[in-house]
């Protein structure tokens, strides 16, 4: 949110400057994120001067330029090239000296230089007025009056606002703040604290009066609820034109554009007092008459920028006797606002039910001022005075006469909040006790009515406009933002409780693999739960009927929770690959949703993607793709640190994969991971290979709890190794030899590593080659030939018996 502070010095006169105002509105809580230096023309006119044409002749060298001598207060003239039409001799012009910036129609600097055009020197330039920011034209060189003197800084001729403006980061409890007026009730507050009294100036409307009520419109709210309060009245003979510089700069400085008198000051009591208004067509109002009311779901209705939109039957909608006018609080209807030829209007005030709005707006895809102000809620109190106020305004720069009373539907007032505020609680919650003057000089300064005072508390009444202080604990929470924590001492004992936790607790479990993971080449990616139906079609496996779907969905796109990690993963490697990055190492925790019956269930997941080369291109290495037996060694090393080491690997039958494995623990499956289908890769836009891995980590959680950590002594005895060579059928897998291995020697033999596979013409049809490494050790002696030959021996007539194995 924007704040001018020239702006906010209208209502409340600070000396402090600029910098001084940031640091206490952010001790406050309306933390400022960045100051602006704002000026009305870019640059502010330094370095142009009034300058006098005393020659103008035809450049030698081109039949369109002009070469000029031109007196700008010095004792030399400059000499021009100048390609205007109108120069001419004896005028006044405005003159960009040497050196001086000046920026094009995008914003873009550029410096005046002393340079040479068609073989003539050209000291400086002579500006129309659109090149220095003074107005629109370009038809030839702005001409100043007579009266001025050479050399006359133009800054002086012509005012230019100079503004700060402050960025401020407002949350959304603070409603209240919404508008210059609102931050300035909480300066006044901070300054009172710094011993500063200053009043605040709110704008007088005692002016207000009605001329006569020929033009009256009748009001009927036939939806209270949504609509407690609804202001009206009419203004004719208006001029609708060009706003006023003044009023125009107020507006730019916190980048609103200006459009005309009317639009522009409705728009600046809003952003002036906080209270949206909108302003209609009298004439294009039906019957004179407005209805606020909801209509028929399905109805069409065209709103300000041209899109016709479908209203749903919970929309609030401002109406005439025969048609929509607008969608209330949120957006404008095409047909009613106002035009340059519109003479007389309709404005409305209006507080609005917050949830409604909200929903409105949200359902529509509309986020506009209106409607960010009536979602979080604004002041019931002063629907009317602003009303007055946009009147008064509207009558100083576009004229016309108030034709109708002020028509205020209010049928019941809204309440201020009630609420007893006891010293002791104040104490325990600040952990410090602050004297009671001090109190109540805070809770004064912030509107807040003190009625009754006892030993024990404060009896409040609290504004309405301060819609997030209902509580007891809120109205501490203001007392302390403005007493400042910054004030409240740290006491010099500090007590801790160490909490008992557990190595396994999820969070710390996540951490753990995640850093193994990044120190693989892994990033961790985030990815939203909301996704599409349509991905139900993709993958065979899901069913739409488990679909959790999003009552309230932002687009279709987002209209369901995902059942499957794979296809978030897939749209941030197809994102990253059409950008050029395609070697990718992704994974994500998350969760996955699902519903059967009428149950839901979330289920945790660890998602892995590998896709592309291994490492980036190098003389020293030949570039090798990311494979199945890398993830798969991925994988081995993260269950390695979590101390599962009893997977047993199986064939996966899967529609994610066209091949893969599951590894599981007795019936329990702890990950599946393999290739992803071409099919399902050629939907994200992808052509290269895809390596997915989805671990279960529900299952992971689980296991790990009943894993035993166990300690042994580093062996003192050296271990050693044998080789065999083994022909085998295609069909026999690695981990049966491994487990035959065990079967057959659990005293010495340690480990089985396949270190080499081939297949090929050389080899019998249907048979394969295995290079296997047996690791002997002995804990309690050094081992001997004879020991491990005889191991060896059973080992190999154990292959050959049971597997048809020889010797290669």
């Amino acid at each position: 949110m924007k704040i001018s502070y020239n702006w906010l010095k209208q209502f409340i006169n600070t000396k402090w400057s600029a910098e001084e105002t940031e640091v206490l509105l952010t001790d406050l809580g309306l933390e400022v994120e960045g100051i602006e230096a704002f000026e009305s023309v870019k640059g502010g006119l330094e370095g142009i001067l009034v300058g006098r044409v005393d020659s103008c002749e035809p450049h030698p060298n081109a039949d369109r330029l002009k070469l000029t001598k031109v007196n700008i207060g010095t004792d030399s003239l400059l000499t021009i090239v100048c390609g205007a039409p109108n120069v001419a001799e004896g005028q006044l012009v405005p003159v960009a000296t040497i050196g001086t910036t000046l920026y094009d129609d995008k914003g873009q600097p550029w410096t005046i230089k002393k340079g040479k055009i068609r073989g003539e020197v050209s000291e400086g330039m002579i500006c129309a007025e659109d090149e220095i920011g003074l107005g629109g034209s370009h038809d030839g060189i702005m001409v100043l009056e007579d009266a001025l003197v050479p050399g006359t800084p133009l800054n002086e001729i012509f005012s230019v606002e100079i503004d700060q403006v402050f960025e401020i980061g407002l949350t959304p409890n603070r409603a209240d703040a919404m508008s210059h007026w609102g931050v300035a009730r909480d300066l006044r507050a901070g300054l009172i604290q710094n011993e500063i009294n200053l009043p605040i100036d709110t704008p007088s409307v005692s002016s207000f009066h009605v001329e006569n009520r020929s033009h009256r419109v009748s009001i009927e709210v036939k939806k209270p609820k949504l609509a407690p309060r609804y202001c009206g009245v009419t203004i004719s003979g208006i001029e609708v034109k060009e706003s006023p510089d003044w009023l125009k700069n107020k507006l730019k400085a916190i980048g609103i554009n200006p459009k005309n008198t009317i639009v522009d000051a409705t728009n600046y009591v809003m952003y002036e007092l906080g209270q949206p208004l909108h302003a209609f067509d009298l004439d294009k109002i039906k019957d004179r008459k407005i209805q606020v009311k909801t209509l028929k779901s399905g109805t069409k209705f065209t709103t300000l920028d041209g899109i016709e939109r479908e209203l749903h039957e919970d929309d609030l909608m401002i109406c005439d006797s025969q048609k929509p006018l607008c969608i209330a609080g949120v957006f404008g209807g095409l047909e009613s606002g106002v035009t340059k030829n519109t003479s007389s209007i309709f404005i409305e005030s209006a507080y609005f039910n917050s949830v409604s709005i909200r929903k409105t707006a949200k359902r529509h895809g509309l986020n506009t001022d209106a409607s960010f102000r009536y979602e979080r809620g604004i002041d019931p109190n002063i629907t009317e005075f602003a009303l007055k106020r946009a009147v008064l305004l509207i009558q100083e720069i576009s004229g016309g006469l108030v034709t109708s009373d002020v028509d205020d539907f209010y049928p019941k007032k809204i309440e201020d909040f009630q609420v007893f505020l006891t010293f002791d609680k104040i104490n325990h919650l600040i952990g410090q006790e602050i004297d009671s003057g001090v109190i109540k000089t805070i809770l004064t300064s912030l509107d807040i009515k003190i009625n009754n005072v006892s030993e024990s508390g404060l009896g409040l009444t609290i504004p309405a406009y301060r819609v997030d202080v209902q509580r007891e604990v809120d109205v501490i929470e203001e007392i302390l933002r403005v007493y400042g924590y910054n004030n409240i001492e740290s006491d010099s004992k500090f007590n801790v409780s160490v909490a008992n936790s557990s190595p396994y607790d999820d969070y710390k479990v996540q951490n753990k693999i995640a850093d193994q993971l990044v120190s693989q080449g892994f990033y961790e990616t985030m990815a939203n739960s909301l996704t599409t139906k349509s991905y139900v079609d993709l993958i065979d496996d899901l069913e739409e009927e488990h679909n959790v779907d999003i009552l309230n969905a932002l687009s279709t796109d987002l209209g369901v929770m995902r059942q499957t990690m794979l296809c978030s993963g897939l749209e941030s490697l197809s994102y990253n690959i059409n950008r050029k990055s395609t070697d990718l190492k992704f994974f994500e925790f998350g969760k996955t949703y699902h519903k059967f019956n009428l149950d839901y269930e979330e289920l945790k997941h660890l998602s892995l993607f590998l896709t592309g080369f291994k490492s980036s291109k190098s003389w020293t290495r030949p570039q090798e793709t990311s494979g199945f037996f890398e993830l798969k060694a991925i994988l081995a090393s993260i269950f390695e640190k979590l101390g599962i080491t009893d997977l047993s690997y199986h064939s996966v039958k899967s529609s994610l994969f066209s091949e893969g494995l599951m590894g599981k623990i007795n019936t329990k499956t702890i990950v599946e991971f393999g290739r992803v289908k071409p099919h399902i890769l050629k939907s994200f836009d992808i052509e290269q290979e895809v390596l997915y891995a989805d671990v279960h980590w529900d299952a992971v959680l689980e296991v790990i709890q009943k894993h035993q950590l166990k300690i042994k002594d580093i062996p003192k005895y050296p271990s050693t190794q044998r080789d065999f060579a083994l022909l085998l059928d295609k069909s026999i897998k690695f981990d049966d030899l491994k487990t035959l291995a065990f079967k057959t020697d659990k005293n010495i033999l340690k480990d089985v590593d396949l270190f080499d596979v081939y297949e090929g013409d050389k080899l019998p049809e249907e048979k394969k080659s295995y290079a296997l490494r047996f690791k002997f050790l002995d804990e309690k002696k050094t081992l001997t030939d004879k020991q491990v030959d005889k191991v060896m021996s059973k080992l190999q007539n154990r292959f050959e018996t049971e597997f048809g194995a020889s010797l290669r």
